[in-house]
């Protein structure tokens, strides 16, 4: 099983996290994109609400300054520019005001985070957050009719029964990371609801819908509003 988890972990690298794999092409693409939505952003400030001070770190255009918004693990930081703050993204100016960050921003980040948040009730407080902390935004989401799930790496994962998904989930071995236990499987999918256009133009009507495709499908969907796109 140990042998067959490597494997398994060596193959997702070369299809989702290596130089030249889908992914990564992906990702450099979604850069791109950034830069042409927010020409100016070495000049601005972000509020990057479910990323990491890692991320940011790596990115190839470093803002003026970052405040990364995460529930769990945000990272350390000892740049005055770059601060990291623990807290729940869908209230996120409460969050902000108890950590004495600002509550105003240029533009508000947030990749794959939306489909993670329990539901439309705290998707749509999480677009009300991103709305009243920027004049811009940048709102990322893997697509939910996109053939093959982005977390499991399996095909259709996300149109199965609940029960059986937490019982695949518990055992597929390309999936972003391993639960302990049949429970936590089974949370895992319950908090993982992918998203399609309409609801996506609810939560952030006035924005522009960008289709990032593979293969011709869209694979994410990206709400970006203020941007020059």
């Amino acid at each position: 099983m140990t042998e067959n988890r490597g494997v398994a972990a060596r193959l997702r690298h070369v299809l989702v996290d290596a130089p030249g794999s889908a992914g990564a092409r992906t990702r450099a693409a979604r850069w791109e994109l950034v830069k042409q939505a927010f020409p100016d952003l070495a000049n601005m400030s972000v509020l990057d609400l479910g990323g990491t001070v890692e991320w940011w770190r790596r990115a190839p255009v470093q803002p003026k300054d970052v405040t990364v918004l995460n529930l769990f693990e945000p990272g350390d930081s000892d740049d005055p520019a770059m601060v990291p703050v623990t807290g729940d993204a869908c209230r996120a100016r409460e969050a902000l005001e108890a950590a004495g960050a600002p509550s105003s921003y240029d533009v508000v980040f947030s990749n794959s985070l939306l489909e993670h948040v329990g539901g439309h009730a705290q998707r749509a407080a999480l677009a009300r957050e991103v709305h009243a902390l920027a004049p811009r935004h940048w709102v990322q989401t893997p697509y939910r009719y996109f053939p093959l799930e982005p977390h499991w790496l399996f095909p259709g994962l996300q149109f199965m029964p609940m029960a059986a998904r937490a019982r695949l989930a518990a055992k597929w071995p390309l999936a972003h990371s391993s639960p302990d236990s049949r429970e936590d499987a089974m949370s895992e999918v319950q908090w993982t609801e992918l998203v399609g256009v309409a609801e996506l133009k609810s939560y952030f009507p006035g924005s522009t819908i960008h289709h990032e495709r593979v293969a011709g499908l869209t694979k994410s969907l990206v709400a970006v509003g203020g941007g020059a796109l």
